[in-house]
């Protein structure tokens, strides 16, 4: 009988090892020949298509040297990156479904997410606010009760207003939309009063996107969002990502891709100073 029970534990883990090593995720890389790389196209200046359609931005260009040490650590100098839209709505599924390896965009990694998927390294830290035509921004919030306020599904942003509604905090309706765009509309469309969203993309639609001064973004700052790279649950991967954005933040260069995105913007807050500092892990 021992014998037996011996023969049947042996035969189950002849079985279960090579399907755990297949869900390995540098391991699907390296059988496939292929990193998948999630992007948004429409949340500037993290992860947006430009005129040719290429993904473009600050979170783009990270995702771009994590890709390149993948190849490194694999031994793979062909290494195919392919580029994959996803939405606030489907990022998660995504990952799940092995669509995407590793989500390039404005992420907030929360505890509640951190259940289902890994996040790297804080990439960066933002908070929600509100975006109003030129003209138009209320002297005090209590001056929009009653009015309709646009936020994108699937976010926390919309998370977070859910409670201040519920809690009767704000006296606003808010009007769900699927992306950046929609919301926009709606706010042209006078359709809504505001636009609810982390601040650098407010910010960065209003300097990019408005003419002639055409938006106004709220003083108030609703929330805490640190962002980081999203990815399935995975040690090995996340090591390797977090390995890639550390050595990035020690050496400096991080300033070089700050600057690209963000110079319009102004100069980064000393909060996010300190968080390149104190996520450049040494080696």
């Amino acid at each position: 009988m021992r014998k037996l029970i011996v023969a049947i534990l042996a035969a189950s883990l002849a079985i279960a090892l090579p399907a755990a090593a297949a869900e390995s995720t540098l391991a699907k890389i390296k059988q496939s020949g292929v990193l998948k790389l999630g992007y948004r196209e429409n949340s500037m200046p993290f992860s947006f298509i430009a005129g040719d359609s290429k993904p473009r931005g600050y979170s783009i260009d990270l995702c771009e040297i994590v890709a390149k040490d993948v190849a490194r650590q694999l031994n793979m100098p062909n290494l195919q990156v392919r580029w994959v839209p996803v939405t606030a709505q489907n990022r998660f599924e995504s990952l799940k479904s092995g669509k995407i390896d590793l989500e390039c965009g404005n992420t907030t990694q929360t505890l509640s997410r951190r259940a289902d998927f890994d996040f790297s390294v804080m990439t960066y830290v933002d908070g929600a606010s509100l975006l109003f035509l030129k003209g138009e921004k209320p002297k005090t919030l209590v001056q929009i009760n009653g009015q309709r306020v646009a936020v994108v599904a699937g976010t926390t942003t919309e998370k977070v207003f859910d409670a201040l509604v519920s809690a009767e905090k704000i006296g606003i309706r808010l009007l769900k939309v699927a992306d950046h765009d929609a919301a926009l509309k709606a706010l042209q469309d006078r359709s809504v009063t505001a636009y609810a969203a982390d601040r650098t993309v407010l910010v960065t639609i209003a300097v990019v996107k408005g003419e002639e001064g055409s938006y106004e973004v709220s003083e108030t700052q609703f929330t805490y969002e640190p962002y980081g790279l999203m990815m399935r649950r995975d040690a090995d991967f996340r090591l390797l990502v977090d390995r890639s954005l550390s050595r990035l933040y020690r050496s400096g260069d991080i300033g070089q891709i700050i600057q690209r995105w963000f110079e319009p913007l102004g100069e980064p807050s000393e909060v996010l100073r300190a968080i390149f500092m104190l996520n450049s892990l040494p080696d």
